[in-house]
């Protein structure tokens, strides 16, 4: 198990295929330069996942302004972004992690306990890495209402 990531860490580098965007698969190491707001996110078309993405595609054009990002990652496969980007006009990429390696690189793979089932999944977090590739902000446990507000709020400041 890799140590947490850390606010001033570098942040792993990452190539995962993408779909909303006309490059893939992205790397982390091409947008040197640009600000990143890489949020983790459980599943596809689901109501909290749902609400996420279009706060960050209805501020997308305030994110642009500022010279960042965005970059959506969940565990779905590509078809599923597909089906998922089509439905809600979805104007930034969505990564795809189906193996979780990026998922495990970043920390945010976590047990979860429903109904006293046991399983793995994605704990929605956020992460805003600068032009340089550092890790500026860490948003854990994120709850939906507000994140992408707040998130452009600390963007503003890098």
């Amino acid at each position: 198990m890799p140590e947490p990531i850390k606010a001033g860490d570098k942040a792993p580098d990452f190539s995962m295929e993408a779909v909303g965007s006309e490059k893939s698969p992205v790397r982390l190491a091409d947008l040197k330069g640009k600000k990143v707001v890489l949020y983790f996110y459980p599943k596809d078309d689901t109501p909290g996942c749902t609400l996420e993405a279009c706060d960050f595609r209805d501020s997308l054009s305030v994110v642009t302004r500022s010279g960042a990002v965005v970059l959506g990652v969940s565990r779905d496969s590509a078809d599923s972004h597909r089906k998922f980007v089509a439905k809600y006009g979805l104007t930034f990429p969505l990564l795809s992690d189906p193996d979780g390696s990026v998922c495990t690189a970043y920390g945010v793979l976590k047990e979860k306990n429903m109904y006293g089932r046991k399983s793995v999944g994605i704990e929605r977090t956020t992460f805003l890495i600068d032009g340089a590739g550092f890790v500026r902000k860490i948003y854990p446990k994120v709850k939906v209402e507000g994140h992408a507000a707040a998130v452009l709020k600390d963007l503003s400041s890098l």
